[in-house]
């Protein structure tokens, strides 16, 4: 089983919407059996008394508008202990990568990327949270997850 944790900073905008646009992509594919998905923040600023806020509405608006649902994703906070239970921990932007590494303490076996290192355009995903332009995110976040299956398909993972 491969397992993905996508990681932002607050994991109520982008880290959610790639978890459910990448399981929804496995789903179709018929591999859900093969792929544990979740998503995390580097951040407690979502997570009040020990629980997480819903993701936010105009991201629960972007994915209905593509079929897709989050219903019941919480924000939880990356934790150290995941980089042992994941296999790739991808992060939406640079600050995100440097904050992972530093919750994490290292990465020696190269768990740690972003998710648009995997499309033939390498670049952060802007944070919807600021820009406002969440058809923008899902669009960039569909690249950057139709990238990584691509190269977990040329590596022979599925």
């Amino acid at each position: 089983m491969i397992s993905v944790l996508f990681v932002c900073h607050g994991n109520i905008c982008r880290s959610p919407m790639a978890e459910f646009v990448f399981k929804d992509m496995i789903n179709k594919k018929q591999l859900q059996s093969d792929f544990y998905i979740a998503s995390a923040a580097t951040s407690t600023e979502e997570i009040w008394n020990g629980i997480g806020n819903p993701v936010y509405p105009p991201a629960q608006r972007e994915l209905a508008k593509h079929g897709i649902s989050c219903e019941g994703k919480r924000a939880v906070q990356l934790k150290k202990s995941d980089y042992d239970k994941y296999d790739y921990l991808i992060g939406m932007e640079g600050v995100n990568r440097r904050n992972m590494l530093r919750i994490l303490g290292s990465d020696p076996e190269h768990k740690v990327s972003l998710l648009l290192d995997y499309s033939d355009r390498p670049r952060d995903i802007a944070d919807p949270w600021y820009t406002g332009n969440f058809e923008l995110t899902y669009r960039d976040i569909v690249e950057g997850c139709e990238g990584f299956l691509e190269y977990l398909r040329r590596k022979g993972s599925i």
